[in-house]
């Protein structure tokens, strides 16, 4: 077990890599045969003078991945925990297939797990939880999943403006990514066809005799800047996958909002309980029933109670009350405390949120600019595309740094 102090970097001393995965055949719950993918886990301290830090190496799967965000959700409702990897492979662009097996789709998931355990081992609060350590150490971690929702009556309206954002950032998000794969894959299409003209004139440079060794190298060029275009891809995709990620942390934004809600929820019942209570010892104590109920037509039918019935049920309604007093105390001493630790970390999220997608954002633009001085095309309407795939960018990365949602 690696003990570290409260508020530092587990990363300050253990080093932790997914380093590499590996597919594996076994029997499901169901006794059935499935093929399935496992990622080493690998842990060793930063330097040897570190103490009571071993090297240690385990297998895991992506389903205790996701068992693991799952736990530190519930456990840290206040926390905006760092997303996964996609589970499953979507086709982006051609040489992309939709198997979940594919080694390209394979090695993002690796990637995208390793900067997940990096994310959650830099927290200043989840480093220093024991069952991530066990996670990292020890193969057999028990993990439980629980999930809940609940529509409050006062909703507190910065977590309802929260959830808001969240949402809009999906969308925001998910039509830039959509839009990106729209352009990668008509930039796809204009690359490879110049393989076509690679050949053509390849052959056309063997019925030439003047001109053959012209021909011949306009054909080499026409194939090297076909093939250049997996390569470009694939560097964009890096980008992409930093973008996912941010998509996917907008569910980690909701489920903060969800435990408010919960925690909202709770308070508001016990608020409603103790006014309960105390209609009941005004009733009592006027002897005047102000709503309808079971009680009032009894009295009515059988005549009132005693003396002696109603100072057992005051003195039962008294003590009643003093419970229902602390507990609303307690459930607003709760969601005091949550609002505030929760939103010390929604502006470590923002910060952090802010720094990466503007990094991201102008790198990518920068690298789609780079890449059209690089294999000088000179096409007018690709360089009408990039020059305003470029400028949406731009704006992207201006609203993002002007717009404060919170």
């Amino acid at each position: 077990m690696v003990e570290i102090e409260k508020g530092t970097s587990l990363l300050r001393k253990l080093e932790i890599s997914v380093a590499e995965a590996e597919k594996r055949t076994g029997k499901n719950t169901v006794n059935m045969q499935e093929i399935y993918t496992v990622y080493l886990i690998e842990t060793r301290p930063v330097d040897a003078l570190t103490e009571g830090i071993t090297p240690d190496s385990l297998w895991r799967r992506y389903s205790e991945f996701e068992l693991l965000r799952n736990y530190l959700l519930v456990t840290y409702p206040f926390v905006v925990v760092a997303p996964l990897p996609e589970k499953r492979a979507e086709i982006v662009w051609h040489k992309l297939s939709a198997d979940n097996m594919d080694p390209d789709f394979v090695e993002r998931r690796r990637v995208g797990l390793e900067n997940f355990l990096h994310r959650v081992a830099s927290h200043p609060v989840l480093c220093n939880d024991n069952i991530f350590n066990i996670f990292l150490t020890e193969a057999d971690s028990r993990l439980k999943a629980v999930n809940a929702a609940f529509r409050v009556k006062n909703p507190d309206g910065r977590f309802t403006e929260l959830k808001h954002y969240s949402d809009e950032l999906q969308t925001v998000l998910s039509q830039l990514l959509r839009v990106r794969a729209r352009v990668a894959d008509r930039l796809y299409g204009v690359y490879k066809v110049h393989g076509n003209y690679g050949r053509v004139f390849s052959e056309w440079s063997a019925i030439e005799k003047e001109m053959g060794d012209g021909l011949q190298s306009a054909g080499h060029h026409m194939d090297a800047y076909a093939a250049s275009v997996d390569d470009i891809l694939e560097e964009e995709e890096h980008y992409a996958d930093q973008l996912k990620e941010y998509l996917f942390y907008t569910d980690a934004l909701r489920a903060v909002c969800r435990k408010h809600e919960l925690t909202q929820f709770e308070l508001e019942m016990v608020a409603l309980d103790l006014a309960c209570k105390k209609q009941q010892k005004e009733e009592l104590v006027t002897g005047t029933v102000r709503t309808f109920s079971l009680k009032g037509m009894t009295s009515k039918l059988f005549g009132q109670e005693t003396a002696e019935q109603r100072e057992a049920k005051l003195q039962v309604l008294e003590q009643q009350l003093k419970e229902g007093e602390e507990a609303v105390k307690e459930k607003n001493t709760e969601s005091d405390e949550f609002v505030k630790t929760a939103w010390v970390d929604i502006e470590r999220f923002k910060d952090q949120k802010d720094r990466d997608l503007k990094e991201a954002l102008i790198s990518y633009a920068v690298m789609q600019i780079s890449m059209c001085k690089k294999v000088g095309d000179t096409s007018p309407q690709i360089l009408k595309t990039y020059r305003v795939f470029c400028l949406e960018m731009f704006i992207f990365v201006y609203f993002s740094n002007v717009v404060h949602y919170i």
